[in-house]
């Protein structure tokens, strides 16, 4: 088994993070078993081109939330992986358990005079 488990969509809150956001993460390991996928289907296109990462970030993303571990992105990453017998993943981990979010704020009456 190469994830924990196949997911479909993204179970946790959107978190609003663009890819400058994501870029300020530092990468680390993840343990491939340790991932729940957010995607059911892989795009056998991206998984064979050698240039999958030519305009993206070069490292998956993983959304910690509630004590899983969701692949976000990165799903040809981590089958790639998989496929060369790595059983680790470099990835940029946003933890959602103990991160605030909060909503774009309007503003108020009181300020909007």
């Amino acid at each position: 088994m190469i994830f924990k488990r196949i997911g479909d969509g993204r179970p946790y809150p959107d978190h609003g993070k663009n890819a400058r956001a994501w870029a300020e993460l530092a990468p680390r390991q993840v343990r491939l078993d340790e991932l729940v996928t957010t995607k059911r289907q892989l795009d056998l296109e991206a998984l064979l081109a050698s240039d999958s990462t030519f305009y993206g970030d070069l490292f998956a993303h993983v959304v910690q939330w509630q004590g899983e571990l969701y692949l976000e992105d990165g799903l040809h990453r981590a089958v790639r992986a998989a496929l060369h017998q790595r059983n680790t993943l470099h990835a940029r981990v946003l933890d959602l358990d103990t991160a605030t979010l909060t909503a774009p704020s309007t503003p108020s009456a009181a300020t909007a005079e």
